[in-house]
C-alpha cells in the first residue's frame, strides 16, 4: 500500500533490487504507461511486469539500483510527479560479461484511488549521459553530443 508519493519511487527501487517484477508492477494503475530508456512504450500493468520479468532474468539480473534524489510536486490532492534519479550497478552485456556502471532519471505520474492509495498512471525512465546535451544520428546510430563551446 503506497501512501505517500515519494515511496513510488522508493518502492520501485526496492522492487528492482529484489528483481520482483510482481511488486515492480504493483505500483502501477491497470492501463498505465511505461516509456523505458530506449523508447519502448508498454501501456498497461501486465506489459509493464513482463518486460521488468525479462529484464530481471537475462538484462540486470544482479543489478543494484540506488536513488540518489527523489523530488515530489503535488498538482492537487489526488495527482502528483515524482522524478528520482538513480545510479545502476551490475548489468550485464548480451554475452553475459559485466559492463559499466549508469545512471538516469525516473518521472512518474502519480493518482490518488478512492482508496487513498497513490498508484503510478505514467512512468518514464532516462539513462544521463555525461557531458551530452542531445543525440546526433548518423549511419543508424545515436551518439551522443554537446554544442557547448569552451569558454
Amino acid at each position: 500500500m503506497i501512501e505517500s508519493p515519494a515511496q513510488v519511487a522508493t518502492g520501485f527501487a526496492a522492487a528492482w533490487n529484489a528483481a520482483d517484477a510482481d511488486a515492480l508492477a504493483s505500483l502501477f494503475a491497470e492501463d498505465a504507461d511505461f516509456v523505458n530508456v530506449v523508447g519502448l512504450w508498454w501501456k498497461t500493468r501486465s506489459q509493464i511486469k513482463h518486460n521488468h520479468a525479462y529484464g530481471f532474468r537475462r538484462i540486470f539480473p544482479r543489478t543494484v539500483m540506488t536513488l540518489d534524489k527523489v523530488a515530489v510536486r503535488e498538482l492537487g490532492p489526488d495527482v502528483a510527479v515524482v522524478h528520482a534519479a538513480w545510479s545502476l550497478s551490475g548489468q550485464i552485456g548480451p554475452s553475459g560479461d559485466p559492463v559499466g556502471d549508469r545512471s538516469g532519471v525516473l518521472s512518474f505520474t502519480l493518482s490518488r484511488s478512492a482508496e487513498e492509495h497513490w498508484l503510478a498512471v505514467s512512468a518514464q525512465n532516462t539513462d544521463r549521459v555525461p557531458g551530452a546535451q542531445t543525440y546526433v544520428a548518423g549511419d543508424g546510430s545515436l551518439t551522443p553530443a554537446t554544442y557547448a563551446r569552451p569558454s
